[in-house]
């Protein structure tokens, strides 16, 4: 997300976000997404930065079902919509150059990127499927639509140690 808004804004602008961002912080940074939600839940705080799919975990988890109560007191909201379009991350799958079931890895990589692979993603995951075509599933359209980033993520990537950098600069993690 910070290497994006490099990407888009130059630095100057994203520390200047970065400052903002973290003045209005309820609290020091802590724990994961799921931990986020809960803050909103327990009253701690607001609104949370989170990453979707931790929704559909937590909208269907059996197992823990106080998460349940956790993902029912928050609305999803994608920023940018209007605009330059949400920051995206992906999942990816790479092969290493020795590996030793190349046919096999290169099996499962093509079936991932089939229809019916990016369906079962999807469905099972939480996550929208990067292939065009393949419809959203009935969790991620209840959660509203969004238009994507178009900038390319090797454009973005290209910022990521600065993005870090940034973060220490303006002692992000210290907290408010």
């Amino acid at each position: 997300l910070i290497a994006s808004m490099i990407a888009h804004h130059g630095e100057a602008k994203t520390i200047e976000w970065l400052k903002g961002l973290k003045a209005n912080l309820a609290r020091k940074p802590a724990g994961n997404d799921r931990a986020q939600v809960k803050g909103v839940y327990s009253g701690q705080c607001d609104l949370a930065v989170a990453n979707n799919y931790y929704m559909g975990k937590m909208e269907t988890n059996d197992k823990h079902p106080e998460q349940k109560q956790w993902a029912k007191s928050v609305k999803v909201l994608f920023p940018n919509t209007n605009g330059r379009g949400t920051h995206v991350n992906i999942s990816g799958v790479a092969l290493a150059k020795n590996a030793p079931h190349r046919a096999d890895a290169i099996r499962l990589m093509e079936f991932l990127a089939s229809d019916e692979g990016q369906n079962i993603y999807a469905t099972a995951v939480f996550e929208y499927p990067v292939k065009p075509g393949v419809p959203w599933s009935k969790r991620a359209l209840a959660w509203g639509r969004f238009k994507p980033d178009p900038l390319p993520l090797s454009e973005i990537a290209k910022y990521r140690k600065r993005a870090s950098e940034l973060v220490d600069i303006t002692r992000f993690d210290d907290g408010p």
